[in-house]
């Protein structure tokens, strides 16, 4: 595309592309937008040096003029977006692109694989964090995806609610609390459970979780507390059941800990966890969810399917503003697209529960609104003409996310966090013209 489009001057042609989803997964009620603390520093290195550029020449599908103007770029438009932790619907222009067509085009794989799996992974942690009401998730999926992928999925759970990641890298990189425990491999490679469990609370000190089904589950309790009673505690700090079921077992492994009277030691649960799992446990005595498989494969969290679609375009060399630029947009059934540049806000009630989506096509600068009610704008200025705007260091961006998502999520109507499938929680509305 960038090749035809430089041969026909199209390239240099101010346009506007918005990314959005069509539609959520199936009976979620909302979803939350992450990525941005990875696409803007992707963004800031996004060139093409000379070992790209020899690989293209190599391949002989690039004119000689396509590979100049690669060798040149640099990202000179400007970029809005929802912040990371702003929960989005469908057709919410989550992000808005603003360059020539050569320039925006250029961006669209980079911004989509990143918003896509960062948006998904995040808004299905933020389900269950709904789900758990109030007990601590520790995220797990590492084992279960791409090395890269399971950092970003870390930090994607952490900024949606998970208290902490069992994966260091993700901790080191965006600040994130880490936890873990140990595996069956620890208690078979000693001669028995409670040789295994002294080790390991004489290695890592008392307040250790150690994992008790790699037996006998009764046995195993028997011996964790057996082991840390020898240490002067009166229970280990938490144990780990992570097969069976779960209700049951965890029902009986707290009556067994108040019998030995280990009353302080905590239950921590995993075991391919998913939402409905969470629901089901909401009554047994669990203090912490261990999850990995489900917040972080396409089975938890489906894809957010979002697009990035050309809405508006101008004449070569016109200027960028938005007033002097003609909508565009897809017709094909089913996939149809809304043209012209929008700006969108969250409509809220004199109760400040959010109502709708409104997306504002034209240079109205605020949308008249019921009175007593209020149109809190979502999108925030990244980028402006190529300069990116500062943002937090990592691990203050993943704070600042987590109390916006919270927020976000208080202003939902009643029952858009609850695990029980619906429609959206919001619908949007295109005004103006």
């Amino acid at each position: 595309m960038l090749d035809a489009a430089l041969a026909s001057g199209a390239a240099e042609r101010p346009a506007v592309f918005e990314v959005f989803a069509r539609g959520l997964p199936p009976g979620r009620r909302y979803g939350v937008a992450a990525g941005l603390g990875r696409l803007l520093p992707a963004l800031e290195t996004f060139c093409f040096g000379p070992a790209e550029l020899e690989w293209l020449a190599s391949e002989k599908f690039l004119s000689a003029r396509a590979l100049e103007w690669l060798e040149g770029f640099s990202f000179s438009g400007t970029i809005d977006a929802y912040p990371e932790g702003e929960c989005y619907f469908p057709h919410s222009p989550v992000m808005t692109v603003e360059a020539t067509f050569g320039e925006a085009v250029l961006l669209e794989t980079l911004v989509l694989s990143i918003l896509n799996f960062d948006s998904a992974i995040a808004s299905a942690a933020s389900r269950m964090v709904d789900v758990a009401a109030g007990r601590r998730l520790v995220e797990m999926g590492s084992r279960r995806i791409h090395e890269g992928a399971a950092i970003a999925a870390a930090r994607a759970a952490v900024l949606a609610g998970f208290s902490s990641t069992s994966n260091l890298e993700a901790g080191r990189r965006y600040g994130l609390p880490t936890a873990g425990t140990a595996a069956h491999a620890f208690t078979l490679v000693h001669d028995d459970e409670e040789a295994a469990f002294g080790v390991q609370l004489d290695a890592l000190g008392l307040d250790t979780t150690l994992l008790v089904d790699t037996y006998d589950i009764p046995a195993g309790i028997e011996a964790a507390v057996a082991a840390a009673r020898a240490r002067g505690a009166k229970g280990p700090g938490a144990i780990r059941l992570d097969s069976g079921e779960l209700v049951t077992l965890a029902r009986e492994a707290r009556a067994l800990l108040d019998r030995l009277g280990a009353t302080e030691t905590r239950i921590v649960v995993s075991s391919d966890l998913d939402e409905e799992a969470l629901a089901n446990l909401a009554g047994a005595p669990v203090d912490v969810y261990g999850v990995g498989t489900r917040v972080v494969t396409g089975s938890g969290a489906p894809t957010a399917a979002f697009v990035y679609k050309l809405v508006a375009v101008g004449a070569a060399g016109q200027p960028r503003e938005r007033g002097a630029l003609r909508s565009v947009a897809k017709r094909s059934a089913s996939k149809e697209s809304a043209g012209g540049r929008k700006r969108a806000f969250r409509l809220l009630d004199g109760e400040g529960i959010a109502r709708e989506e409104l997306l504002v096509l034209g240079t109205q600068a605020t949308p008249e609104v019921p009175e007593g009610w209020t149109a809190r704008p979502l999108q925030r200025r990244l980028v402006d003409r190529g300069v990116i705007v500062p943002v937090p260091d990592p691990a203050e961006a993943v704070r600042a996310a987590r109390e916006r998502l919270e927020h976000a999520k208080a202003e939902l109507p009643s029952g858009a966090r609850t695990c029980a499938p619906g429609p959206p929680a919001l619908f949007t509305r295109l005004v103006g013209g």
